[in-house]
This record gives structure tokens, sequence and C-alpha cells, in this order.
């Protein structure tokens, strides 16, 4: 919901202590590492009694950042997550969004109907969502003749008929009769309602705020007019309702309540996030520890087999498209030779986990077949309309649910409801895939302010998984990069120290304890892969390891297919796990005078390049496959092998983009070099992520090979 009203609301409406809410406003220290946030963005949930029917019902209120509707996608996505997880998708009765708005942000904020729009939509519905707008007629400072076009600010909501009540704000009485109605409407038609309360802002924006300065009219009568308490109290008065000692009865009482809730804030001398979570999460939360150690995440051989067997037999009950039959006679052969592609990996993930009995969820704008028609999940029959099969349901027997969903077109939207959709139960691996990389600039202040850093300010954690096609392949500046820079930026790790070093480090850890801690620690995790196998272990870590943290991977596109991007059944199987850095399978004994160290799919350019000039005992390529938390010992380990090399860093992005100015101060670190070691290879700095030119392309891309090459 907005700020105005917010804190009375947690309070008044939904039964917060109010000592808890008193204490942020004492000096006081904040339990746990974060940043923590205003007190008019944290969230909270309780359980209530209801009086008339003794029935409990919990409450929750979402945290949410200061771009206010960026919340409505998040809260219907953890609505839907609740119904999918107690079976109430079909008709939404056990739970219900109310999202509260702002009448200039509901008029002007594109991602109000983004939202609004997922109302009917089969693996997105809630079955309706109540919209209540604070109606103050006015925007921060804007007067509506200049924020919004349409007669009421409400109207954007038309567009799927959601029925519109426009309610007088002093007549509590009317309020309550249209929310009642409004409430009975949503579980009778399954359809959002909005509810209109026409009020005013009796003072200004903020505490400081003089709003004489642009709405001299309207606050002149504003000032003479009485508030709603006094309105009200009238009313009740020459009703013969109340009498007027009862109402400075009830008044004080409510002081004495305040004043006692204040007084008991002033003895508590910490603020804890957790008295401000959403959803419960107490055990998986207590359970918590670096020390605990990420279990393997390898596949038994059986299970692979009957996986690779389920993808690559075409069904009988259905029709199916001549090149699906291409794709499955693929992964059949495939499976004959004990190797799986990008696609193979990402179902044994799935499927195995599914096994595991966690559900899984994918969405996104192509995802049903991929962007690229390499995954192939849903078959469509080419005879019969809505006849269609979903290849990873039914697999296993009593195994979890498997939702794959092509969204709507949006990104801002569907990328905060699968947000909401992983806040629910950390159990469920929940995907988001952009069409490409690059899409996710329309989505950037979902990935901002809710989840790069929804854990440092509201102690929050999800498991979110951004897939995000990456590659420069001469496909034009919007269909080549997924902006890694821009989430390297955003990772909080610093590079001051070696970790395992740094001040306050655990005295005798492992190089694999430090890299846990790394994760445990880190905002984020950002990887670029290379095989389908690291896909397959980095999918089944999010579920498997002790704590939850959004993953950001930079997914390939010529990769998917590439002949080279294959991994053996023997690296997925047990014993096996994720491997943050790749040596070079390659590499000749020799003489080795330059390492590559690289990111991504250049690592086949690079390999097929130096093949043709035959330098394999020349030139090592080592692979960073997760760039943050970087992999320090790792990289150390691999580098160390080739004692009397230069040190070089190439990437195919700019010189400006890319992982370079976030890696190179980190390779220095990690290899005891100073910065002007690490030689730079790649591209010439850019206002353009990509050239659309495949004249420029191509010698782009042999200036790359050419800088790659050399010896001298």
């Amino acid at each position: 919901m907005a700020h105005r009203g917010r804190l009375n609301t947690i309070i008044n409406v939904c039964s917060k202590p109010l000592h808890q809410l008193l204490t942020q406003f004492n000096p006081i220290p904040l339990e746990g590492f974060g940043s923590g946030d205003v007190k008019y963005h944290l969230g909270m949930h309780t359980e209530k009694v209801l009086e008339r029917t003794n029935k409990k019902v919990m409450i929750a209120v979402m945290a949410n950042p200061s771009h206010l509707e960026a919340i409505d996608p998040v809260v219907v996505g953890r609505i839907r997550a609740e119904q999918v997880e107690k079976n109430d998708a079909k008709r939404g009765k056990k739970s219900m969004a109310i999202l509260v708005h702002g009448d200039a942000a509901f008029s002007g904020q594109g991602i109000v109907y983004e939202t609004m729009h997922l109302t009917d939509l089969p693996e997105y519905t809630t079955g309706g969502v109540i919209h209540v707008v604070i109606n103050n007629q006015v925007g921060f400072t804007t007067d509506p003749r200049y924020s919004r076009s349409s007669v009421h600010c409400t109207d954007v909501a038309r567009v799927i008929n959601a029925p519109i009540f426009h309610i007088h704000g002093d007549d509590p009485d009317l309020v309550t009769y249209c929310s009642k109605v409004a409430g009975e409407y949503r579980a009778e038609f399954h359809n959002d309602v909005v509810i209109d309360v026409v009020g005013y802002r009796r003072f200004g924006h903020n505490e400081l705020d003089e709003p004489m300065l642009t709405q001299p009219l309207m606050y002149k009568r504003i000032k003479e007019h009485p508030n709603v308490l006094t309105v009200y109290t009238d009313k009740l008065f020459k009703e013969g309702v109340i009498t007027e000692a009862f109402a400075q009865e009830e008044i004080q009482k409510y002081w004495d309540h305040c004043e006692s809730e204040f007084a008991k804030a002033q003895t508590i001398d910490s603020m804890n996030l957790s008295d401000w979570h959403d959803v419960p999460w107490t055990d998986f939360f207590s359970n918590q520890s670096p020390k605990n150690g990420i279990p393997s995440t390898g596949i038994d051989a059986e299970t692979i087999k009957a996986i690779c067997k389920h993808i690559s037999t075409p069904p009988k009950d259905i029709e199916v498209h001549a090149q699906v039959l291409r794709v499955m006679d693929k992964r059949g052969q495939l499976m004959e030779s004990r190797k799986a592609d990008w696609a193979m990996g990402e179902c044994l993930a799935f499927l195995s986990l599914l096994k595991e009995g966690h559900h899984v969820r994918l969405s996104g704008e192509d995802v049903e077949r991929g962007t690229f028609s390499h995954r192939v999940h849903i078959l469509h029959d080419q005879s019969k309309d809505k006849l269609y099969k979903n290849l990873l349901n039914n697999v296993f027997p009593g195994q979890a649910l498997y939702t794959v969903s092509n969204s709507s077109l949006s990104e801002y939207g569907v990328c905060g409801f699968e947000l909401g959709y992983s806040a629910y139960n950390h159990n469920t691996l929940t995907l988001w895939e952009g069409q490409f990389g690059d899409f996710a600039n329309t989505c950037q202040v979902t990935l901002d302010t809710l989840l790069c850093s929804g854990q440092s300010k509201w102690g929050r954690q999800v498991g979110l998984v951004l897939l995000l096609p990456h590659g420069m392949e001469g496909q034009g500046p919007e269909h080549s990069s997924a902006r890694p820079e821009r989430f390297l930026q955003l990772c909080d790790d610093d590079c001051s120290y070696l970790p395992g070093t740094e001040p306050g480090a655990p005295q005798g850890e492992t190089a694999e304890q430090i890299m846990t801690r790394q994760l445990f620690e880190i905002n984020w995790i950002v990887c670029n892969l290379t095989t389908p196998a690291n896909l397959c272990h980095v999918l089944r870590r999010q579920i498997l390891m002790p704590f939850r943290k959004p993953l950001v991977i930079m997914s390939p596109k010529s990769l998917l297919r590439h002949p080279m991007a294959l991994s053996s059944f023997e690296e997925i199987e047990p014993g096996t796990t994720f491997q943050p850095v790749l040596p070079d399978p390659f590499v000749k004994p020799g003489n080795i005078q330059k390492v590559l160290i690289c990111s991504g799919k250049v690592f086949y350019d690079l390999v097929t390049e130096r093949q043709g000039k035959q330098l394999e005992d020349k030139i090592a390529i080592i692979r960073i496959e997760q760039l943050c938390p970087f992999p320090y010992h790792r990289l150390k380990q691999e580098v160390s092998k080739y004692p009397n090399a230069k040190v070089v860093w190439l990437q195919e992005e700019h010189k400006n983009q890319g992982p370079y100015n976030y890696v190179r101060d980190r390779i220095a670190l990690a290899l005891g070099l100073r910065l002007e070691d690490v030689t730079y290879g790649g591209r010439a700095p850019s206002a353009a992520p990509s050239t659309g030119s495949k004249m420029i392309y191509s010698t782009e891309y042999n200036d790359v090979m050419s800088t790659a090459m050399k010896l001298d």
C-alpha cells in the first residue's frame, strides 16, 4: 500500500503491536546485517480472530520501496503462489490480494495496467484483486488537470471491465458498505474491483511541505473543513448512537494505549527485522549458516536415464510438429552417447527437483518452447485447438507440479509477479526468462529496488532465477546484451581483501567453506555459464543450499545448439557439483605464454580460433562461470598452473560494458598482480551495446580474436 496512512493501517487495521512500530522512532541498532529501511516501507504479518465468525485470518503487508506501485505484481504473485500451494488457484477463495494506491500513481504508473491485465490469464489469475484508491486529488504537488488525461484516475480499470465505486471519503459508512459489495462481487465473479475513496490531503507532501504554494484555494477550504473523525462523531451524536461522554472515554482509552505502548517501546534496545516479515519462514531462517555447507547437486544415474528417455520419446496421445520430433530424436542420440545439451541440462535440473518434491515455475514471453525453440516443454496438437501436453508433468509418481507459461508481453509486471511468487515458499524454484536479456531494461525498478536489495532493506530472502539470453552475435543493439555490468555493479561484495583474510574472518576455513560463506553474504549471484552440467548444478543449488539468494544467469543463444557445448552424464552424476571456474580442457603441455581469462560463449570462439592457429601449447583459456561472488581461490588454483604466462581478460562486450570493470580488480587481487598487469582484450568502448551492421560486427570480431591470439 501507499506511504500515506500506512503506519495507521498496519496498527489499527492489521493489528501490529504498536510498541514494535514505535521502536523505529528510537535511535536503536538493527539486529543482523543489512541497511534496514524507513519505517513506512516495512511489511508485517499477523493472525487475527474475526469477532463475528471466530475464524482466523492471516493479514500480511509486503515491504515495498518508494517506487510504490512496483510492489503491485509482487503482491499478486505472492498470492498466486499461496493459492497454488493450497489447491485454491481456480477460484481464489482462501487468499486475496488488496492493493492500496494513490490517485496520481493509479493513472500515471504503467505497472498498474501491467498488473491489472494479468487478472484473467490462466497461470497468473488470483480470482480478482481489490484495488483501493486513496484519492487525495493531488499527486505530489501536481494538480489532477496536469497529472492525467482521463476524467477519473481509475479509468485504467475499465480495460478489464472492473466495477469502480466512487465514494465520498467523509462518509465511513458508505466506504464500508461499498467495500462489502466489492468483496461480494470479487467472490462471485472473480474479477478485479476498484474502490475510489475521494478525499483530500490535509497536510503537504511531507512534514515540511507547504501546500499553499501549489494549491492555495484548495487548502484554504481544507483548513476550514472538519476532519473525518469530527464529521463522523457529530453524525453519531445527532443519530443518538453515542454520547459525548462515550466519545471522550474512547478517545482517552486510545491515548492511554498509545502512551503505554510508547513506554514499552522505550524498554526495547534493538529492532529485529524478523518482526517485519510478511511470511514467517521461521524454521528456515533459524537453521541458516554457511557452516552447514552445500550438498552435492549431482543426480543418480537411473534418474538421469529416466529423464532423458522421457524427454526424447514422442507422446502417443498428441500429434506434434515435425520439428518437435527432430528435437526429440536429437535428444535420443545424445542420450545414447551419454551427453546432454543445454535444454537437457535444464530438464535434468527441473525434473530431478520435481521428483524430490519441489514445485518448479517458469514464466516469460516465449518460455513454453523457448525463444530459440530449444526447450519445447509444451507440445501443441497440430490438428486440434487447445489440446496440448506439458512434457515435464506426471513423469515420476507423486512428483511436484511443474508450471511453464508464456506470459503477457510485459517484463516489469511479470518479473515482479515471479518475484512475489518466489517469496511465498522457499522450496519452490521460480524462474523468469527474458525473451532477450536486453529486455530486463524495462523491469529495472524491480531489479534495483526489490530483488538486489530486498534482503538488506527488509531481511527478505528470495531465490528467484533470472534467465537472460546474452551474447554478441551480430543481432543488433537490443538483442545482444543482458547488461552484466549493471548486475555486477549492484553486487555488494568488496575486493579490498582476499576472502578468508578480511578482518573478522573465521579462522581455519577451507577454500570450499570460504566460497560457501561468500554465497551466504552476497546479495545476489551472477553467472555466465557455458556447459549444460553447470546449468543443471546451479539450478539445483538454488534449492539445496541452506539459504536463498537471487540468481542471475546470462544464458546463451548460439550455445543452445553448439556442438562443443555438451556435458557428459559423468559431470552431472552423484559427487559432482557446480564449478565456478572451468579449466582449459584442450590446452597442451608446453611453454604457455598467455592465459586468457573469459566468461560465457566467447570461450568457444577462442578455442576455435586457437585451434586454427595451432596455439594450444602457447595459450591457455580459463572460464569464470560464476562472476559474483568471485571465485578467487579457484581462479588462483587454475592460473598457478601457468607460472610464466601473461594474464589477459578477454570479453566480447565493449570495454565500458560487460564484466571487465568488475573482474579486473578481483583478478589482480586473486593472482597478486598489479592492475596494469591484467590486460584488457575486447571491443572498444561504445554507447550502444552492439552494432547492427554485419560488416562492423565482423571487423570487431576479427579484431578481438586477433588481439586474443597475439603472443608479443
